[in-house]
């Protein structure tokens, strides 16, 4: 069944019934199916409850303008090769050493990360990612999902709102009108626990809904923040929500610096 109203996204998402798709439990240790295994985002329950208990402790520990201020440095550092800069700065805060294999084996990780697709490249890539958690504080599979879920959808949110962005106005209300009128992640999927009925939600049909935004087609930055279901609701909303968005505000206000020289 496909979702495309804003009302009945908001309540399946408010469910408790539904739940992500099940991943496979069985793969070995180090590769990107046993990675997904592992992570609060593919688990349910109890399991899911102590796990997201654990990231939300572990974001508590990184300040956003933190992040949005180093962002915005390297990417001016970089003179404007902003590609791999949110992996980066946020490998750093997490104990990551910040140097160009943490940004090239998550790049690498990220490519199945969500749609469970694997391959040798992958895998090999979670590999190293384990192997430089290592040498940083504990909790390395959930620091290592951080990197991986901020990596593509933060970055495809700085592709989104480039390809908006105009004279005049701010960044953070930039980055909320592409939040919602271009969402780096198109659509998310749960099923029934009980009857293992699928059910896909289009966040990008859901986030132009009429009856819940004013001429919803356009794309208008002084809407400022709106009800968008681009960080989910409900059950399971995004735990890294302000992170991602302070990694997203620090590129691109390096890269209007930039245009502006």
């Amino acid at each position: 069944m496909l979702i495309t109203r804003h009302a009945e996204a908001r309540a399946l998402l408010a469910d408790p019934r539904y739940v992500p798709p099940p991943v496979r439990q069985d793969a070995e240790a180090g590769t990107l199916a046993w990675l997904r295994a592992q992570v609060s985002r593919f688990s349910s329950g109890q399991v899911h409850a102590e796990r997201r208990r654990l990231l939300t402790a572990l974001l508590a520990t990184l300040d956003a303008g933190t992040l949005r201020a180093a962002a915005r440095a390297l990417t001016l550092e970089r003179e404007g090769a902003w590609r791999g800069v949110p992996a980066t700065v946020l490998g750093v805060a997490l104990g990551f050493d910040g140097d160009r294999r943490l940004a090239e084996a998550v790049r690498a990780a990220a490519t199945g990360y969500l749609s469970g697709e694997e391959s040798p490249e992958a895998d090999a890539a979670v590999t190293e990612l384990v192997r430089l958690a290592a040498a940083a504080p504990p909790g390395p599979v959930a620091r290592i999902s951080l990197l991986l879920q901020a990596h593509a959808a933060t970055e495809g949110l700085i592709a989104g709102a480039l390809a908006h962005a105009g004279p005049g106005g701010g960044v953070d209300a930039l980055l909320h009108e592409t939040l919602r009128h271009d969402p780096p992640l198109t659509a998310t999927r749960r099923v029934h626990r009980e009857t293992g009925a699928e059910v896909v939600i289009d966040l990008v049909a859901a986030n132009r809904d009429p009856d819940v935004f004013g001429a919803p087609e356009a794309f208008d930055a002084s809407r400022g923040e709106t009800p968008h279901l681009t960080f989910g609701a409900g059950v399971r909303p995004c735990p890294a929500s302000r992170h991602g968005l302070a990694l997203a505000a620090g590129v691109l206000e390096a890269l209007l610096t930039l245009e502006e020289r």
